[in-house]
This record gives C-alpha cells, structure tokens and sequence, in this order.
C-alpha cells in the first residue's frame, strides 16, 4: 500500500517582534500588539515600556529590540544622530497633550496656583530622559514659573510615576500627558490643558539592528492603519 501523503497544513514558523515604547503608550499599544499578533499568526509581540530616554539607552546598549516609539521628536532625534534606527522607517503615530493633574478633592483651578503655599509638591517627569519632563519644563518656563516652583518639584523616572504620585495623594500636582490622566478619573482630575511646549508626537521606527526587519516594518506601518489609531483614539491619543 502506497504511503498515504501527509495533508496537515505546515505551522508558521515562531517570530518575536520586541517593540520598546514610550510608557505612556502603554495600554494602546498593548491593544494593538493583541491586534497585529492575531493577524500574524506565530507572531508574538514582546514590549518594553519605558521613559523613552531610557529606552534609548538600552538600544544604543545593544539591546535586542526591533521597533523603538518615543513620545518626543528629539529622543528619536538622538536615535537618528546615533545611527539606532533605520531613518526611512520614521513615522509620527500619534499625538498628545500636556495637562496638570491635581488630587480630587484639590483647590487648584490653573498652573498659576501652584505658587501658593498649599502646593508643596509638584511631581514632574525627569528631564534628561523623561520627554513629559521637557514638556514640562518648556510650559512652566513659558509661563515664567519653571524657576519659582523648582524647590517644589519631584522628579519622577516616567509620567507614570507622575501619575501614580498624584494618585496616592504623596504630591499635590503633577504634570503628565492627557492619555494618562483618564487611568485615574476616579482618583484626581485635570485642572488645566497646559501649553507653551513643542507639540507633543510620537515617532515610531524600526531599530537598525532589529532580527526582525521585515517583521518590525509591518509593525510600524500597521500603527498608521485605520484599526491601530481607532484603538490609539479609543485611549485618547490623536492623530499627528
């Protein structure tokens, strides 16, 4: 009897794609990785979130990463200058904005309050890695307050951070990205959208040294299609 012919289809072979983003792309991009895996299959998509600062760090370390996402134009700047990313993958995926977040149960009504004495503590990203920490900085230098508020200021590792110190009550304010502040509604609420920043965009691009290139090209054009940045506007980012 002749051998029957094996009919089973052949598994697709397992790729990992490891995506280092922003922290503050957190929960959007964990949505999308589920999204972009589904429609790959032996796909999986590892993240690494982090202050984008750091996450450049840890690429020009030689970190085994193949998309890079940063919530500022100069982190990935930096990239660029360093040769970490392959520069005609570069592309803005979203957008943000920069607000005060106080506890609920707080006076505070704009930036211009926290100079009062009820306000000791003002948790802010740091600004050597933290891109919120800039954004920070060029608001409240804008405003002619950066120097009169620094004996108050916290500096925090991410906008998390930030985020998670207003919502334990251990600071008075925070500075931190519109997207975070509705994490928790419950527990503090936005005084005021604050300016006089760089417009805050998020570029993504594929790591120069990704082992997954073609891989890590799809997964940066799927962030520009229309089912990425419905879950991006879902999580309160718009679009570049």
């Amino acid at each position: 009897m002749a051998a029957l012919a094996c009919s089973l289809p052949l598994l697709a072979a397992a790729q990992q794609l490891t995506v280092s983003a922003a922290a503050s792309l957190t929960d959007a991009f964990k949505a999308i990785g589920a999204r972009f895996e589904a429609a790959k299959p032996g796909v999986t998509v590892r993240f690494n979130f982090a202050a984008s600062g750091v996450l450049v760090q840890q690429i020009a370390q030689g970190a085994p990463v193949d998309v890079f996402a940063s919530a500022d134009q100069d982190t990935m700047d930096r990239a660029a200058a360093q040769k970490l990313i392959a520069a005609d993958t570069r592309r803005d995926v979203a957008a943000n904005a920069l607000v005060l977040v106080v506890p609920a149960d707080s006076a505070v009504q704009r930036v211009a309050d926290l100079s009062g004495p009820a306000v000791k503590r003002i948790a802010v990203g740091k600004v050597a890695s933290v891109p919120v920490g800039r954004y920070t900085q060029q608001a409240l230098g804008s405003a002619q307050l950066w120097s009169a508020l620094s004996p108050k200021l916290v500096f925090a590792d991410n906008v998390r951070q930030v985020l998670d110190y207003v919502a334990r009550g251990e600071v008075e304010a925070g500075f931190v990205y519109r997207t975070d502040a509705g994490i928790a509604k419950d527990k503090l609420r936005v005084a005021a959208t604050v300016g006089g920043h760089t417009p805050i965009t998020y570029p993504a691009a594929v790591v120069a040294d990704s082992r997954q290139p073609a891989l890590a090209r799809e997964f940066v054009a799927f962030l520009g299609s229309a089912e990425a940045q419905a879950i991006l506007a879902r999580h309160g980012f718009v679009k570049p």
